[in-house]
């Protein structure tokens, strides 16, 4: 990668200040598309899904454990290998305190479309503490638009259909049988619950915060997504990527 130019300090400057001006009218403009979000429409709930965590049956309402918000993310699990996918690995380690997300009625859970006893496993592997729960047998991966199945329903990836994924080439997408990895927000108003949010492909990089830092340096993200290992094989030979 070429390096910037070496510059005097007032060239530096000036150049500061015409990048600030950009940087201030991005966070307005940041700050107008979350104002927007959070003015989605929502959808009231009216399956009743349920879902394997590591203390039994819970359904979607136990979920929010008492809070008023659920965030959801839609973990990736590669069936061929009994193990979650090396970027939505990656972005849960980026995954802060939760309990900053409690004090704002809020919480954090992942569900895979695998065996809880494959993603217990897996979840003591890399140390995380973080709710997460099977959707194995469930029809909720598929009614979210985070698995494949023409035989459930039809084919789904970020709000494209099986033609207009594989004409943009996102044929992994398309597969029958093939999870995808997404984010779906929820709210509980006593007890009844709503779909306020879903996104997939790039929508949930928000969350890694490991690229936030990384694009404050001249050498920038350096890896795709799905180029960072499995934080516990950084000394390993890399494995196949799951995208």
């Amino acid at each position: 990668m070429e390096l910037p130019p070496i510059v005097s300090r007032d060239e530096w400057l000036k150049a500061r200040a015409e990048l600030l001006v950009q940087e201030k009218e991005a966070t307005r403009a940041r700050d107008a598309l979350s104002e927007r979000r959070r003015a989605m429409p929502m959808v009231e709930i009216d399956k009743d899904y349920v879902f394997a965590g590591p203390d039994g049956a819970v359904r979607l309402g136990d979920l929010f454990e008492g809070r008023r918000q659920l965030i959801v993310y839609h973990f990736m699990w590669v069936h061929d290998t009994a193990e979650g996918c090396t970027s939505c690995s990656f972005l849960v380690d980026n995954f802060g305190e939760p309990r900053h997300l409690h004090s704002c009625d809020t919480t954090l859970a992942l569900v895979s479309r695998a065996p809880l006893a494959d993603i217990e496993r897996f979840r003591r592997r890399m140390g995380w503490t973080l709710p997460w729960y099977s959707s194995h047998g469930s029809d909720f991966n598929y009614d979210f638009h985070a698995s494949n199945d023409e035989a459930v329903a039809p084919v789904e990836y970020n709000y494209m259909d099986k033609a207009t994924l594989e004409r943009k080439g996102l044929h992994f997408f398309a597969q029958n049988g093939q999870d995808g990895h997404g984010l779906s927000v929820f709210l509980r108003d006593g007890e009844r619950v709503f779909h306020t949010y879903s996104t997939y492909g790039r929508g949930p990089e928000l969350l890694l915060t490991t690229y936030n830092y990384l694009d404050l340096t001249p050498l920038g993200r350096q890896k795709y997504v799905n180029e960072f290992p499995h934080h516990d094989r950084y000394d390993a030979p890399p494995a196949a990527s799951c995208h």
